[in-house]
């Protein structure tokens, strides 16, 4: 990580709204020595149990959540806004099917166990301490279960301690 500074997360200026929701990130993982990716749209960056955390949401059809469940750490990468194309194409295609890390062109590292890109403009290291899937009893608002869940595949959330964050 030698073009890379380590930051403390509180002094992170960004918008965690912006950076999620509108710019994107991609949730990478690691099992048996072989990274597996995909964007995300969704989490959130916060404090639980006196820790510092994120919080991702994986649907249980997804390869990379197979990956995160064997994995204690994982990372959130996130990319300039000329990487959306990219982006798009690591959401809408499967590791099972392809080598989808390598045809967008990225570089896999690691730091220690938890796999990273080279590319990203920011890397968040993170470690699992919470996961449990979403439960229809437990929608308070009846539109997201019908909205968002119609073939009732429930994401499973995940609260991860934020270990480590790097800039470039």
């Amino acid at each position: 990580m030698s073009e890379w500074k380590e930051i403390n997360i509180e002094d992170l200026d960004k918008s965690a709204c912006r950076l999620i929701g509108k710019d994107w990130m991609l949730v990478t993982a690691a099992k048996d020595g072989k990274a597996n990716t995909m964007t995300a749209s969704w989490g959130g960056l916060g404090v639980m149990w006196g820790k510092n955390v994120a919080y991702i949401v994986i649907r249980p059809q997804r390869f990379t959540k197979e990956f995160i469940d064997c994995s204690d750490r994982l990372s959130l990468t996130f990319y300039g806004n000329d990487k959306k194309e990219m982006l798009s194409y690591l959401g809408t295609v499967s590791g099972r099917d392809e080598d989808k890390i390598s045809k967008a062109g990225l570089t896999v590292k690691f730091d220690g166990e938890t796999p990273y890109f080279e590319e990203a403009e920011m890397v968040l290291e993170v470690k699992k301490l919470y996961a449990q899937e979403f439960s229809p009893e437990c929608m308070l608002d009846s539109e997201i279960d019908e909205k968002w869940y119609a073939a009732k595949d429930y994401h499973t959330m995940y609260i991860c301690e934020i270990e480590k964050v790097m800039v470039k």
